[in-house]
């Protein structure tokens, strides 16, 4: 146990206070004692991962936080033959993960090639990118209750998943943290190519049907060119991956949109979602006026992907807070759709993340 520890260098925005205790836990043992030590001196447990989808604010968090380091990945019986299950703990990184499955042959991750953070945080979030979501290969979710420290078993179905989101993030947001994920992956499956900017590279490519190390490495090319891969020589690479979510609408309140937009020389996309309409954050943002690269003093747009809010460097929360409210409000106001934002608020009041619509 530690006292007054920084949390911005544990982030990828790199910004935020200090937590008032911290603790590193390896195994359920541990984590169980840090809850209770939590309960007996009053500092609320706010639970860590990698750090790659979270803004912390200036004050930091006023109670303990604990960081998941729980790691290991094994075989487990599957009930369906045609798939190898996996029980994976919390604190495995995602795209080591991945990158081993791919290597393997074992389908159903590939497209989540290069997503920085940890295995425990992707139920959370239903965590997806290129056309997959992890609630496709998730089997079932060990976690821990926060008050009692029982351990508990959800299922697909009970996870509630939906578009980048599920159980855990809604009304059992905070109840529970946690321990391992159970995934279940294809050997010798083909890969997911669903998403159209994937499938047209794949195409381009030509030759054999593509391999799974192929969408992977098309994958990560794709990030890369977004700078939605961690690389210490790129000056977009202090964010949180996409700021906001993609929308997600009924098909008259996206005609109604598209109607109000009026311009036939930039269409604006609008993409399938079950009964429902997906809209593109990014192009919603660029042409309510923040293009690419748009700045506020030490706080911007990336310069490649308009989704992504970067610390330039010397950012604080605040900075990033205000900047990315001024964006939601400027996009509600050119076409009457409230953004929602994809990174935990941690440590914020709750009239600071109203202004996220939090």
């Amino acid at each position: 146990m530690r006292e007054n520890v920084a949390l911005a260098p544990m982030t990828t925005l790199g910004v935020g206070g200090q937590a008032r205790f911290f603790i590193e836990v390896k195994d359920e043992e541990g984590l169980a004692s840090a809850l209770e030590w939590a309960g007996k001196h009053g500092a609320p447990p706010t639970v860590l991962a990698g750090g790659s989808n979270v803004l912390v604010s200036d004050r930091g968090i006023d109670g303990l936080v604990v960081r998941l380091g729980m790691r290991g990945v094994r075989e487990v019986p599957s009930a369906d033959p045609a798939k190898v299950a996996l029980e994976v703990g919390a604190g495995e990184r995602l795209d080591d993960l991945v990158r081993e499955s791919v290597r393997l042959g074992r389908a159903g991750l590939e497209c989540l090639s290069g997503i920085p953070g940890s295995v425990g945080a992707t139920p959370i979030q239903n965590v997806g990118a290129y056309g997959q979501e992890i609630g496709e290969t998730v089997v079932f979710v060990r976690v821990m209750e926060r008050r009692t420290r029982d351990v508990h078993l959800f299922d697909n179905v009970a996870c509630g998943f939906s578009y980048r989101s599920s159980t855990f993030k809604g009304h059992l947001r905070d109840e529970y943290v946690v321990l391992s994920v159970t995934l279940a992956l294809t050997p010798g499956g083909v890969p997911t190519l669903r998403y159209p900017d994937l499938s047209r590279d794949m195409t381009a490519r030509g030759g054999d049907p593509p391999s799974l190390e192929d969408v992977r490495q098309a994958v990560l090319s794709i990030r890369r060119s977004k700078s939605m891969v961690i690389d210490a020589s790129d000056p977009n690479r202090r964010s949180a991956g996409s700021f906001f979510m993609n929308p997600v609408v009924t098909a008259a309140e996206a005609e109604a949109i598209a109607e109000a937009w009026d311009d036939a020389s930039q269409p604006m996309p609008r993409f399938a979602a079950g009964d429902q309409v997906k809209l593109s954050a990014a192009w919603l943002i660029e042409h309510a006026g923040f293009p690419k690269g748009t700045s506020d003093g030490p706080v911007g747009l990336s310069t490649r992907h308009a989704l992504a809010i970067v610390n330039r460097g010397g950012a604080t929360a605040s900075d990033i807070l205000g900047f990315a409210a001024r964006v939601r409000a400027g996009v509600h106001g050119r076409f009457g759709v409230s953004l929602r934002p994809e990174p935990v608020l941690l440590g914020f009041s709750d009239e600071e993340a109203h202004l996220l619509g939090v």
